[in-house]
């Protein structure tokens, strides 16, 4: 079990690759006996997970996906057909126009699709003209 010494280091905000490389060494000594609730190694290991996946969400952050293709992936996983789209929304025409691109999705229809269908908001909502941030490019080595 991983112990708390007077050697082992504070956990500091991530600023730096090298920062998050330590933090996963660091964190990794856990996995095979995860501390106590309540211990002070209970609490490294927390203030551990939190700043790495404040590093993350920083570093690679995850942007919500287009509406129709959260719509698309809803009606695959929950085996919805368009039809059941077009009843929700309306009508069928309705509905293929949504996912055809030809008509927006309202604030009414996007609150159906999450209340009924369970699509997240933030997957559904996005302001008029807004367009994903591309993922930065990474050098080659």
């Amino acid at each position: 079990m991983a112990r708390m010494t007077k050697k082992t280091k504070p956990v500091r905000p991530l600023r730096s690759e090298a920062d998050y490389e330590a933090a996963l060494d660091a964190i990794e000594t856990y996995f095979d006996n995860e501390p106590k609730p309540g211990t002070l190694e209970a609490d490294r290991f927390d203030l551990l997970a939190l700043v790495i996946e404040d590093y993350e969400k920083k570093r690679w952050p995850v942007e919500p996906p287009d509406p129709i293709d959260a719509i698309r992936y809803r009606m695959e996983t929950g085996n919805f057909t368009q039809v059941e789209l077009g009843r929700l929304l309306g009508s069928r025409q309705r509905a293929s126009d949504i996912l055809r691109r030809r008509r927006r999705l309202t604030m009414q229809m996007a609150w159906k699709l999450h209340r009924d269908w369970g699509i997240p908001a933030e997957a559904l909502i996005r302001p008029r003209g807004t367009k994903r941030a591309r993922a930065p490019r990474v050098a080659a080595e």
